[in-house]
């Protein structure tokens, strides 16, 4: 039996005592004073150790299995079998976090779905990427095959008719903004939806764009709140990101009329477009105003960031200005990803893949909304992506949540980071929670955890117990003895 690190637990606490005896035990294996193969002692002897109940040291182990930190060996005992890296606390409002460890467990939302790609057609489609001979030079535009990938994929996926010499390939959704931005005169108003996108607004910013948050509420942007005298606007109206809602079709033609009567630009991210279960998509803004509309796609969401890869289709004077600067300054995406993406579209893998995408993601939206709902609440935004949000009473609860999930290895995220304009006291606290990053056995772990922090943490903040435990699937975690 190994020594256990000194384990003080406060009886005055409201926070149940089989969770801090989990958490000192969490704390020791993070720190090294318990290393993977020790044997904890049995739930009897530790219980007889710290003069507390038996039921407190089983549901403290209950805990720690579920989160995976311990194993259990029939007839052996309880064993430490990892030191799972703890996600990174949160980072001040308005400002990008890291990601969590390679041993932690990523719950926030941005991240593609890597379990069902199946990896020989990946493979296939390198090689198949490496048959065309080196380019001579550069190709400011895009390369013309997947050009024409892009328009196959556009019109049978999304709806969007386009022709190859419409669409220009990028680096990705954020490039192709500050690529944008960089056309328009120094100190430009573009409105960005308030919550949104950090990274287009850390783009803009850094093209010299002066950002004009906008309001959102169910029916996504709200046209009539977006002021007069900006250059462009940057919406995700397929599925707001983060709130999840879709932009409502008179929206959608208002907004395409104001663009029209006082010259704006409408960046149209339409991020995870591919990815709807039961809710038929609206009609693009690419497709109600061409001339106004600049179209933006990535490979990252439905595939991985590792192509570095995406599109636009825009109004031909956009594209033309858009060429003439990546000429004259060098600066244009590389081809080998846009090489890639169209072997996985003519071979008909990536079609494959989407439709395995979109079962598996349905799937597991599925189980976030029953963890969610285990715990009292009820997750928002439409089927639709990758991510749902979860709304919570404050911001006091918010933090607690994403404190606790991080002390048991899991990242969240919340809805305060995602704003850019000026602190209002009516801004909605929650969470935006991810489900495309982890593993399908991190994704159980994880579900059991974030029910469990709910409770815990939405008890604590109306002054009465968490909830005593809840079940998940099949699988049953204790929250407390």
């Amino acid at each position: 039996m190994v020594a256990v690190p000194p384990v003080v637990l406060d009886r005055t606490s409201r926070v149940p005592l089989s969770a801090q005896l989990a958490d000192a035990l969490r704390a020791g294996a993070a720190g090294g004073a318990l290393r993977p193969g020790d044997r904890l002692p049995s739930t009897r002897e530790l219980a007889a150790a710290l003069g507390v109940s038996r039921t407190v040291t089983a549901a403290a182990y209950d805990q720690l299995l579920a989160e995976g930190w311990a194993a259990g060996r029939r007839g052996a005992g309880t064993f430490v079998v990892g030191t799972v890296t703890a996600a990174p606390a949160p980072a001040p409002r308005g400002r990008s976090r890291g990601r969590p460890g390679p041993a932690g467990i990523d719950l926030r939302a941005g991240s593609p779905c890597l379990e069902v790609l199946d990896r020989a057609a990946w493979r296939r489609a390198w090689r198949a990427a490496g048959d065309p001979p080196p380019d001579g030079g550069p190709e400011s535009a895009a390369d013309p095959a997947f050009a024409r990938a892009v328009t196959e994929h556009l019109l049978r996926h999304r709806g969007l008719p386009a022709a190859p010499e419409d669409v220009l390939a990028t680096a990705g959704t954020s490039a192709a903004v500050g690529e944008l931005a960089a056309l328009l005169p120094p100190g430009s108003r573009v409105g960005v939806e308030d919550p949104g996108y950090q990274r287009v607004v850390g783009a803009l910013r850094a093209a010299g764009a002066a950002v004009v948050p906008l309001p959102v509420d169910g029916d996504g942007l709200v046209v009539d709140a977006v002021p007069a005298g900006l250059a462009a606007v940057y919406c995700t109206p397929a599925h707001q990101f983060p709130l999840g809602r879709r932009l409502s079709a008179a929206r959608r033609t208002a907004l395409v009329a104001r663009a029209r009567a006082e010259g704006m630009v409408v960046l149209e991210d339409d991020y995870d477009g591919e990815l709807r279960y039961d809710v038929a998509p609206l009609p693009l803004l690419g497709a109600l105003g061409p001339d106004v509309v600049v179209h933006l796609g990535t490979s990252s969401k439905i595939l991985s960031p590792t192509l570095g890869v995406g599109w636009l289709v825009a109004p031909a004077a956009v594209r033309a200005e858009l060429v003439a600067r990546r000429t004259a300054t060098g600066a244009r995406p590389p081809r080998a990803g846009q090489r890639v993406f169209t072997a996985l579209a003519d071979s008909g893998d990536l079609a494959r893949h989407l439709r395995r995408l979109r079962r598996e993601l349905a799937r597991r939206r599925a189980a976030v909304l029953a963890a969610v709902a285990s715990a009292g609440l009820q997750a928002e935004g439409d089927p639709a992506g990758a991510h749902v949000v979860v709304p919570l009473p404050d911001a006091g609860s918010e933090e607690r949540v994403l404190a606790a999930a991080a002390g048991r290895g899991v990242a969240l995220d919340g809805l305060a980071r995602h704003h850019h304009g000026h602190a209002r006291p009516e801004r909605p606290a929650g969470l935006v929670l991810g489900f495309a990053a982890p593993t399908s056995g991190q994704f159980d772990v994880a579900l059991d955890v974030l029910a469990a922090v709910l409770g815990e943490a939405l008890g604590e903040g109306r002054g009465g117990d968490p909830v005593r435990s809840r079940r998940v699937g099949t699988r049953r975690v204790s929250a407390q003895a």
